[in-house]
C-alpha cells in the first residue's frame, strides 16, 4: 500500500484520473487499455489488487467494531450454519451444536486443528472464521478473476466481422475484468460505509454499471446483454459459493 501510495499519489493526478473513470465511466478504462493510452492510468492488475487490499481491510475494520460476522449464533444458540442434514460430499459439515467435523479427514494434525476448534465458544468460533475469512479473501478473488474473464470469453464467442472491436484474446477478458472487479471492490467499501438511501443508490450503480461497462466493451443488444449477465451470475455465484465455503474450512484448518 505504501509503495502503491508513493508511486500514485502525486501531482500528475494518475490516481485521481483513474478512480474518477473507473467510478463513473463504466468500460472507459479497459478501452483506453486496448487502445494504447496506458500511462495515463494506473495498470488494470495493480488496481484490483489496491482496490481488493483496501476491501477487505474495510471489511476488517468492520469486523473488528463488531459489525460484520461471516458466521453468527442466534439467541436460541442455534448456529447458522449447515447442519448434518445439509451434509456435503466431502463429509465435512457443522452439527446441531455448531461443532464442526470432518469424517474422512483422519490425518492427525487436521484432527488437532478441528477439536481445537470445536472447543472454542460460539462467539469465538464466529470469530475465527470470520477472520479466515478476511485473511483468506484476497487470494480467493484472485483465483476468481481468470474464471470470471473465461466465463467472458465463452460467452462472447463469435461475431467477429459485426464486432471488430470485442475483445478476442483470454488476456484482454482478464484486462475487462480486473477494472469490473476494483469498481466492485470500491463500491462494496462505499456500500459498507454508507447507510440508507446512500446504500441502496450505491447498489443500483452496481448493477447499472455492470450492465453499461459490457455494452461498452462488448456491444451487442441490451437483450443479449442481459442473457448472458444472467448466465454469468449464475456461473460466479457458483464459484463464489465454492471459493467461500473452502475459506470457511481454511478459517478452521489452517489456524
Amino acid at each position: 500500500m505504501r509503495e502503491a501510495g508513493g508511486r500514485y499519489v502525486a501531482l500528475d493526478g494518475r490516481l485521481w484520473r483513474t478512480l474518477g473513470a473507473l467510478l463513473f465511466r463504466p468500460g472507459f478504462l479497459t478501452r483506453e487499455y486496448f487502445a494504447g493510452r496506458r500511462r495515463r492510468y494506473i495498470r488494470p492488475a495493480r488496481l484490483f489488487l489496491v482496490a481488493s487490499l483496501l476491501m477487505f481491510a474495510a471489511l476488517r475494520i468492520v469486523a473488528d467494531l463488531g459489525h460484520l460476522d461471516v458466521v453468527q449464533f442466534d439467541a436460541a444458540e442455534k448456529p447458522a450454519v449447515p447442519t448434518n442434514k445439509d451434509k456435503s460430499a466431502s463429509g465435512i459439515q457443522f452439527d446441531d451444536d455448531g461443532m464442526f467435523g470432518a469424517d474422512v479427514l483422519e490425518i492427525p494434525t487436521l484432527k488437532e486443528r478441528i477439536e481445537r476448534f470445536n472447543r472454542l465458544s460460539r462467539q469465538e468460533k464466529g470469530a475465527q472464521i470470520t477472520d479466515g475469512v478476511l485473511r483468506y479473501g484476497p487470494y480467493a478473488m484472485i483465483v476468481l478473476l481468470p474464471a470470471f474473464a473465461l466465463l467472458l470469453k465463452i460467452l462472447y464467442v463469435g461475431r467477429r466481422r459485426r464486432y471488430p472491436l470485442r475483445p478476442r484474446l483470454y488476456a484482454e477478458h482478464i484486462v475487462f475484468a480486473a477494472h469490473d472487479h476494483a469498481f466492485l471492490f470500491l463500491a462494496i467499501i462505499a456500500a459498507t460505509v454508507f447507510v440508507s438511501f446512500a446504500r441502496a443508490a450505491v447498489i443500483v450503480w452496481m448493477l447499472v454499471y455492470m450492465l453499461w461497462s459490457l455494452r461498452v466493451v462488448y456491444g451487442g443488444s441490451w437483450l443479449g446483454i442481459a442473457m448472458r449477465s444472467c448466465v454469468m451470475l449464475i456461473a460466479y455465484s457458483v464459484l463464489f459459493g465454492l471459493c467461500t465455503a473452502a475459506l470457511v474450512v481454511a478459517a478452521v484448518l489452517l489456524r
